[in-house]
């Protein structure tokens, strides 16, 4: 596209791109009710190195159409090598951490017509991904009530996207990871256990699971969590692991806990809690692990509350000392493999102001709101986030005694909001990159984690609802409502006199 737009002189147009997702993750048994925005800082790391430099123009040179004729003519390949970059691009997006929502532009791309249609793929690759994953993990950490959670998928995750899916679900929740590289790169220390191998290695020396233990336990005595379910959890796992304890505690170290990898683990969780509590070691965590995600944990926890009871544990006594190691099922986003994310053109600049661009679908959803605008978020009297807004981008919904909110697409459903009602009312985009130079700092790993906890504290707890959860409002201004429809009917009528 961009050489078609070259060989038209259209290639140095300004352009709008927006980039949104349509719908939320849907895992098939349960949906998610809100999304975290992750994926800018690498997209914005990538884009500052990111050229056509000799070795790609080359490439490009070497491709030929269906006819054996240069798929690229030289007049356009001197120029992608002289302005082949991202100098003349600018972007503002929703920050990092931030709960988003579907239809709303999450990054908003103007510059040079060609190097906004060519971005449009990376783009979508990095920031597509990481807020999938970055809502999976958030998920998660919600249904582990402040447990804490483990990332454990780099051996699980697709290839080089595990750098990427670790970042991300660091954002989403997850409080600490196993990936060694992306946890020194994000300031934080790995987090991690042996495997069944160690133990397996000393069985078949014929030093036993006890030897294995004991082997650990002398290398890393302050740090010492055993994994257990290698013969037989209850058995012979918790009672060795206890013996070892014992002996740590005498030299005056404080062990660390067990894991669990396998059974009904709430069940062995009680049990294992009953027995480390008997021999003295109330506080020791119990790290579970295996194919968990937002739906098992839940599980987990409910089986949890009503059975510990009936073996004389408190239900909370078990829950205090969990931790949750998620690997495959947050890292591959289990249920949703893919989010929705699409970049579309909304408006191109000429003789110095923005025409609107309009996409008509046969399926309303696919209908983009065209036109340059601007995102802001609403919050009701008691602080809670109530909608979000699409205006247009001389609107200022601040203003005023009152806000017309519309349905994006049916015209039937429209809400009225005073302003006396509202406690704020926050724009949502930031500027990130002029003319391709980054003007934004992105913050550090624990400023995304707390505005995304302060976000999700400010959701109604229906919006975060496990299944079924309350659909939040998003909704067009009125004057957005009337330039979209009226491109739509422009267009239509563009079509019909064109067919005549």
């Amino acid at each position: 596209m961009a050489q078609l737009y070259f060989r038209h002189g259209l290639h140095e147009l300004d352009a709008q791109f927006d980039h949104f997702f349509r719908t939320y993750p849907d895992y098939d048994s349960h949906q998610a009710g809100y999304c975290i925005n992750a994926g800018l800082e690498t997209l914005l790391d990538w884009m500052q190195d990111a050229h056509f430099g000799d070795a790609e123009i080359e490439q490009l040179r070497g491709q030929r159409n269906s006819v054996g004729e240069p798929l690229f003519h030289e007049d356009f390949l001197a120029w992608l090598r002289a302005h082949g970059d991202f100098s003349a691009i600018s972007i503002r997006a929703v920050p990092e951490g931030r709960v988003v929502h579907p239809n709303t532009p999450l990054t908003v791309v103007q510059g040079n017509l060609a190097m906004a249609q060519i971005l449009e793929t990376p783009l979508l690759n990095m920031l597509n991904f990481e807020t999938l994953i970055a809502t999976k993990a958030s998920r998660i950490s919600e249904m582990a009530r402040g447990r804490p959670v483990l990332e454990f998928g780099l051996r699980r995750a697709q290839g080089r996207g595990a750098n990427e899916a670790t970042r991300a679900a660091l954002i989403g929740g997850a409080d600490f990871s196993s990936n060694v590289g992306m946890s020194h790169a994000l300031g934080l220390a790995p987090k991690g256990t042996h495997a069944h191998s160690m133990v397996q290695l000393f069985m078949a020396l014929g030093m036993g699971e006890l030897g294995a233990f004991q082997a650990y336990a002398d290398l890393y005595p302050d740090d010492c969590l055993l994994l257990v379910d290698t013969i037989d959890t209850l058995g012979s796992g918790v009672p060795n692991a206890i013996k070892v304890f014992e002996e740590l505690k005498r030299k005056g170290h404080r062990p660390v806990g067990i894991r669990l990898d396998s059974g009904d683990q709430a069940y062995l969780s009680i049990q294992a809690a009953k027995m480390l509590d008997a021999a003295g070691f109330p506080n020791t965590s119990i790290v579970m692990s295996s194919d968990l995600d937002e739906l098992v944990i839940w599980q987990i926890m409910t089986q949890i509350t009503e059975e510990a009871p009936r073996y004389g544990v408190e239900a909370d006594n078990v829950i205090g000392r969990l931790v949750f190691g998620v690997g495959t099922r947050m890292v591959t986003s289990w249920g949703e493999p893919a989010l929705g994310g699409v970049y579309k053109l909304v408006a191109v600049e000429q003789g110095g102001a923005w025409d609107s661009a309009i996409k008509i679908s046969e399926t309303p959803i696919k209908t983009p709101n065209p036109g340059n605008k601007r995102l802001w978020r609403l919050y009701d009297a008691r602080g809670k986030a109530t909608a979000d807004l699409l205006t247009l981008y001389t609107e200022d919904p601040a203003q005023g005694d009152r806000l017309l909110l519309r349905h994006p697409m049916d015209h039937t459903k429209y809400r009225i909001v005073r302003r006396d009602e509202l406690s704020q009312v926050e724009q949502l985009h930031v500027d990130v990159v002029t003319d391709g130079a980054v003007v934004y700092t992105p913050p550090p790993l624990d400023e995304l984690r707390a505005r995304r906890a302060d976000d999700l504290a400010r959701l109604d707890p229906g919006v975060r609802r496990l299944v079924n959860p309350h659909i939040y409002h998003v909704s067009l201004s009125q004057k957005l409502w009337d330039l979209k429809q009226n491109l739509i009917d422009e267009a239509r009528t563009q079509s019909m006199a064109e067919e005549g």
